[in-house]
């Protein structure tokens, strides 16, 4: 099968050989797999830090965001069938979504929603675990909630849906960042009821807005460098997730205002068989549910194209850049 592979982490991705085809074997399901015939893929921030980060003895296939249709499925297989549109995120253990064929466990896959094309399903998996985990899973948030949910970098990926399922889910108010109007519009129309601009100071922002104190805070880019204001703005006893790599976090000056910390890696049931790793399949149903009666939208933000070594290239040069705006996707080989 036909796949887009790396090898050297050293090479900036404008080398050509950064990111190359080449053939390999056609992986065989487990006993819990779908061997999938991939259709659409999208590109994700974690994508281009695996290839710049990690050292591999051989070629690697990258890519955790797919939709297609199963082809074969494994012997303890029952959520799924061959013919069957799935959609999903993967798993870091195992090989990407950039190739013609890819196995993922059933139970972290999901029914690809109908009413959505091969491209705009796979923009969506990663994210929107990421996000609802986030928002349900580690700030606990519930729909009686009448607080405020700051986004810090809420025009991204993770941002574009989190806000969409807080607007839709919840009863908070919704304050995302953003540094440009194109983005800043995009935020708005996915239900951002504010905008602040990360560039300038969030205290005066939000008191302008008449806001004194964030109860849930979201921080998806930059926490290091955001990180002291963050601190400032949040209400005793407020919530913080994070998602990015800061070099250090020091939790101490959390300490005067009870303020818990909460990672979200949404890889973490996946590379550690947790026992509730199927609820992974079940958010992604329960998503394609909210989709498929209009209450969700693809967060899609730009089509690259096939699924070609040149193009996925390009698009890891747009998330580097940091100026990606929803999801990069790519379709057919």
């Amino acid at each position: 099968m036909k796949a887009i592979v790396y090898k050297d982490n050293k090479l900036p991705v404008t080398d050509a050989n950064s990111l190359y085809e080449t053939i390999l074997p056609k992986p065989q399901p487990g006993r819990h797999d779908l061997l999938v015939r991939i259709a659409a893929i999208a590109v994700n921030p974690v994508d281009t830090k695996v290839r710049r980060n990690a050292d591999v003895a051989e070629p690697r296939v990258l890519g955790w965001d797919a939709a297609g249709i199963v082809e074969a499925v494994g012997e303890d297989v029952s959520l799924f069938k061959p013919g069957d549109e799935v959609y999903y995120a993967g798993s870091l253990m195992r090989a990407g979504s950039y190739a013609e064929y890819a196995l993922v466990d059933e139970r972290i896959a999901g029914r690809k929603p109908a009413s959505l094309s091969m491209s705009e399903a796979a923009a969506l998996p990663l994210t929107s675990l990421t996000a609802w985990e986030l928002l349900f899973d580690r700030l606990e948030v519930n729909e009686g909630n009448n607080d405020v949910l700051l986004i810090i970098g809420a025009g991204g990926g993770v941002g574009s849906i989190l806000t969409q399922f807080a607007a839709s889910l919840t009863n908070l108010t919704i304050v995302g960042t953003c540094s440009r109007p194109e983005t800043a519009e995009w935020v708005k129309s996915l239900g951002a009821h504010h905008i602040i601009d990360h560039t300038q100071p969030f205290a005066p922002q939000l008191n302008e807005l008449g806001i004194s104190g964030v109860r849930y805070v979201a921080s998806l880019t930059h926490t290091d460098k955001h990180y002291q204001q963050i601190v400032e703005v949040m209400a005793p006893q407020g919530r913080l997730a994070v998602i990015d790599d800061p070099e250090t976090l020091d939790a101490i000056p959390l300490k005067t205002k009870s303020i818990s910390l909460h990672w979200e890696l949404m890889f973490t049931r996946s590379m550690f068989t947790t026992p509730d790793m199927q609820s992974q399949h079940q958010i992604l149903t329960d998503l394609s549910e909210l989709i498929d009666k209009k209450v969700i939208r693809t967060t899609l933000g730009e089509h690259f194209g096939t699924i070609t070594a040149e193009n996925i290239r390009r698009a890891h040069a747009v998330i580097e850049s940091g100026k990606a705006k929803g999801k990069i996707v790519l379709a057919g080989f």
